[in-house]
């Protein structure tokens, strides 16, 4: 009987409809537009605080101009619509409620026209088109709703396994959201270009070239020990590359146009001139494998050919067959010496080693399964730790990783003059000119012919052709 209640509960909660913008059906949902609106301003002022926006003006009106002209071809041309461009190398975009997008600069890197940015607008407009974060978010609000009422009629709702059955209906309310909606949202935005004049084939484009990064992203993980990267592939539910290129081809060809089709790439390598590529300044950059960061006032120089990861919580560099991996964590408030804080980081078996390391207390410490330093500097400790797939890749490298141990060092003024961000430049190729030859001497260090290859959409194995406008790192 007090299952049936709770039957009934959620059947009512799931009574309200609203009509699809794009399909004209109804759909449930439990806010209005203006409601809609409401959310996705203050969420919009979460991700600002999270995120920096990007700080040329000039690109985010561009950007803007190309989404707007999207907008008004929507499902929703009156919406209010926001486009900003988000200071950070990840390679994503994403739409809120309420007609606010975001793209990182990140992924404009690997853009080549105004076609391809317009089809990752699209999508990310359809997203909004059809409203499918508010559908999400009703989804879980009368979840919750429902189960808090519920459980006056039954209080064990309440216990681990009132938890379980909550988690279940969740789950049972989102399931096949994400790979719907973002196949959906393919077809919406292969629908605005060809509205637009922009070419639909452009969002096979740019799919391909997510997969390309993705490819390259899986290759870099296996090295560094974590999950790869994936463009719009937080849950499971979401369509692979493979999958959303079926689908966008399919959508493209249905909505191709007799006339030709605006592309745009001079115009958006002319908006994307000197912009950032990988870290800003402000996150520490590396410079043919020597890593400096002005805030911290650290400099300290990696292996040549070892590949340098800056990432937001630390600095990981891998030996160029990945059989050790090298990482430097930051710990603000540290205790005791730099040869106690080496002991209980490692082994009660490691060899620990106090020295100097050019003026600064630090500690080696070497054990069988770990090697590596702690340097104590401005009341922090900089903690260089590296572990090999065995024991025996670890030995045949570890003079390396004293090595850069020992270069740890203040970082000094001449240093601070290269604090300057990569940037990404535009040249027409020559007669003879390769990615191998415009790879050398790449302050991208060991991977900078594959940066080359895909961030010109030429991965695995294109060369530059003759005339062609190519994009360097600089």
């Amino acid at each position: 009987m007090r299952f049936l209640i709770v039957t009934l509960i959620l059947s009512s909660l799931l009574a309200g409809c609203a009509q699809n913008p794009v399909t004209g059906s109804n759909d449930f949902v439990m806010m209005s537009e203006n409601q809609e609106i409401a959310i996705g301003r203050q969420s919009d002022e979460q991700v600002k605080k999270q995120y920096k926006v990007y700080g040329s003006k000039a690109l985010q009106d561009y950007v803007n101009s190309v989404g707007q002209r999207i907008a008004r071809q929507s499902h929703r041309p009156n919406l209010t619509y926001h486009f900003t461009v988000l200071d950070t190398p990840d390679i994503n975009a994403f739409a809120l409620p309420g007609g606010y997008v975001y793209i990182t600069r990140g992924i404009l890197a690997y853009l080549n026209s105004e076609a391809e940015l317009a089809a990752v607008l699209g999508h990310e407009i359809g997203h909004v088109t059809a409203r499918h974060g508010v559908r999400q978010q009703s989804a879980a609000q009368a979840t919750n709703i429902g189960l808090t009422i519920a459980s006056i009629f039954v209080p064990e709702i309440n216990t681990v396994g009132g938890n379980n059955l909550t988690n279940l209906v969740s789950g049972a309310l989102l399931s096949g959201y994400g790979r719907d909606h973002e196949l959906e949202a393919d077809k919406l935005g292969a629908e605005y270009l060809a509205r637009t004049d922009y070419d639909p084939q452009a969002i096979i484009t740019v799919i391909g070239v997510l997969k390309n990064q993705e490819l390259q992203d899986a290759i870099l993980a296996k090295q560094e020990g974590r999950e790869p990267r994936r463009y719009h592939g937080v849950f499971a539910t979401h369509p692979d590359n493979d999958t959303r290129l079926k689908q966008a081809v399919s959508e493209a060809e249905i909505n191709k146009s007799a006339h030709a089709h605006f592309t745009g790439r001079r115009e958006f390598l002319d908006a994307t001139e000197g912009l950032v590529f990988n870290e800003n300044s402000d996150q520490g950059i590396v410079r043919y494998n020597a890593f400096y960061h002005g805030e911290l006032g650290i400099a300290l120089q990696f292996p040549q050919n070892w590949q340098i990861h800056n990432q937001p919580a630390s600095l990981i560099a891998v030996s160029p067959q990945g059989e050790v991996q090298m990482q430097m964590k930051l710990d603000a408030s540290p205790n005791g010496t730099p040869g106690e804080y080496a002991r209980n980081l490692s082994s009660y078996s490691a060899q620990i080693t106090t020295l100097n390391v050019n003026g600064l207390p630090a500690a080696l410490f070497d054990s069988a399964d770990s090697a590596g330093g702690v340097i104590f500097y401005d009341k922090q400790a900089f903690i260089l730790q590296a572990k090999g797939k065995t024991r025996e890749n670890l030995a045949e490298l570890k003079q390396k990783i004293f090595e850069t141990v020992k270069s740890f060092h203040a970082i000094t003024s001449d240093e601070r003059q290269l604090l300057k961000p990569l940037t990404l430049h535009a040249i027409t190729a020559r007669k003879g000119d390769t990615y191998a030859g415009l790879s050398k001497n790449s302050p991208l260090g060991q991977p900078a012919e594959s940066y080359l290859r895909l961030i010109n959409a030429q991965f695995p194995d294109g060369e530059p052709v003759p005339g062609q406008l190519i994009k360097l790192v600089r």
